[in-house]
């Protein structure tokens, strides 16, 4: 190779540490300093949700920079103390079940939900109530879930309309009156929580692509137990790591996490 060859390769490697060197910096430049923290729960291992957990923890470190939060990612309940909670303002269920919770982590999440002292947003999994691998009902997520018994699922998935029902709520400040939620694996239960909750927003179930038989009439998706101080919020969906390439997901989200921090 000739000595022009070499030079000119090395002018273009020196050319591009250049511009990676300056696109890193002005991310840094851009990226807002974190004025509080985030908690993300995930289940462990590669589990059926994994897509969806990935997706959102891309999304959340990228809103993280863009609003000013930092992230804490932890995949048990381990390290969940009444110490460990107050240095969050938002605590964020990424699919973890309402099980397999030590003890210690279940009491100090009750009394930070009783007392307001950090927010919770909470998906899909969230709300998989009943006996589940050995582990017996939790009786404080019961109730806070809306006294409410997982029953089933559309295995097979369909895509949704959904209704909101209080569009002056923070969390759908900005949304239509109706949108669609693509391939989601939608959840029954043994009964509605609306006597429990506050429904934000349902299902209709007759929207349903393709047509399905797994329906529970009343079908809430969006809620929040006005019964606790602490500012909290559960979306039904969350299968897929492609629903975070749904706008009004991610504008729900966002909404999500600064009412929740009381921002």
């Amino acid at each position: 190779m000739s000595r022009w060859y070499w030079a000119h390769i090395r002018l273009t490697v020196a050319g591009l540490c250049f511009a990676l060197a300056f696109v890193t910096a002005l991310a840094a430049q851009t990226a807002k300093p974190a004025t509080y923290r985030v908690i993300a729960l995930a289940e462990p291992g590669q589990t059926l949700h994994q897509g969806f957990v990935d997706a959102a923890m891309d999304w959340l470190q990228k809103k993280g920079a863009e609003e000013g939060f930092a992230v804490d990612y932890i995949r048990t309940t381990d390290p969940i103390d009444e110490q460990f909670l107050a240095t969050h303002k938002v605590f964020i269920q990424l699919n973890y079940p309402p099980y397999r919770w030590t003890p210690v982590a279940e009491a100090a999440f009750k009394k930070a939900m009783t007392h307001g002292t950090i927010g919770w947003i909470g998906f899909h999994h969230a709300s998989l109530l009943g006996k589940f691998d050995g582990f017996e009902m939790s009786p404080f997520f019961h109730e806070f879930m809306g006294n409410i018994v997982f029953k089933s699922y559309i295995p097979d998935f369909a895509t949704g309309t959904v209704h909101v029902e209080v569009p002056s709520h923070p969390v759908l400040k900005g949304l239509a009156q109706t949108f669609r939620i693509e391939n989601d694996e939608w959840y029954t239960y043994d009964r509605s929580p609306r006597p429990d909750v506050q429904v934000l927003a349902n299902v209709d179930e007759n929207s349903y692509e393709p047509a399905r038989t797994v329906k529970m009439g009343d079908h809430p998706v969006i809620w929040t137990n006005p019964h606790y101080k602490a500012r909290n919020v559960y979306f039904q969906f969350g299968h897929k790591g492609s629903l975070l390439q749904n706008t009004y997901v991610t504008q729900m989200f966002l909404n999500a996490i600064h009412w929740a921090a009381g921002r």
